[in-house]
């Protein structure tokens, strides 16, 4: 069983490298305390892969991944959206929403990840090795790679909300939720495309939001300093005593 734990181990840590539940792992830790995203990833993992090393190789091709897929782009598109709007909703400078303040970020970890791995490689991967291993060592070892793998992840998301400012770290995170999503739509409308021209269409979702979010920044500077601007014409034409 050992064995089984460290080959599970291995084959999955390795097939999370540069995956994209890594992208999202660091996401969630530039805007939810470590231990909060690590053990939403750890309770995500355990029950996708006990799914995988149960039925998975029963189930597997039955398994609506293509539904589940466009649900998961969904999710992660509107939680960028959300993300960027309430960066860019106030009004005359006042402060971004607090790094921390949000509902429920557990849950929100745990029901996005569930998502994104649900039909994911690992979880087939997992299942294969099941069938010739033992089940309880596979599903240990795969959960522990795939925590390590995301681990590494969150220490990254980390150590950039250390150095970023509060409200790059929001709109950084905005951004790479619609990556997210708009990478997880096109793999799944149409997978033949190929990693590389899928990362290069998916990029055109952030690109398009900051050079919305830019506009409208700009929009706003330019009425802030017409107004001011109108101000001290008003002020200078008043006589000395106040009165016009």
């Amino acid at each position: 069983m050992i064995a089984t734990i460290g080959l599970a181990i291995g084959i999955v840590f390795l097939a999370e490298l540069g995956d994209k539940s890594q992208l999202m792992a660091l996401t969630f830790a530039l805007r939810y305390r470590w231990w909060v995203v690590l053990g939403g990833i750890t309770a995500a993992t355990a029950a996708v892969h006990v799914l995988s090393v149960a039925i998975g190789h029963f189930l597997g091709s039955a398994l609506p991944t293509t539904a589940i897929a466009w649900v998961a782009a969904v999710t992660f598109l509107a939680v960028g959206i959300w993300t960027l709007r309430e960066l860019t909703g106030d009004d005359g400078g006042e402060p971004s929403p607090p790094r921390f303040a949000t509902a429920a970020p557990f849950f929100v970890v745990l029901s996005a990840f569930l998502l994104a791995e649900l039909g994911d490689r690992t979880m087939f991967a997992t299942a294969a090795l099941a069938t010739d291993n033992n089940w309880a060592g596979v599903w240990l070892g795969s959960t522990i790679g795939m925590v390590a793998a995301d681990a590494l992840a969150i220490a990254a998301g980390i150590l950039l909300g250390k150095h970023l400012p509060e409200r790059a770290i929001g709109f950084g995170s905005g951004l790479l939720f619609l990556f997210i999503g708009a990478l997880t739509a096109l793999n799944t409308a149409a997978p033949a495309i190929g990693l590389l021209p899928a990362i290069g269409l998916a990029l055109a979702a952030p690109a398009a939001a900051a050079l919305t979010l830019w506009w409208l920044h700009t929009r706003r500077m330019a009425r802030e300093m017409a107004v001011t601007s109108a101000d001290t014409v008003d002020i200078g034409e008043r006589p000395a005593g106040g009165q016009r």
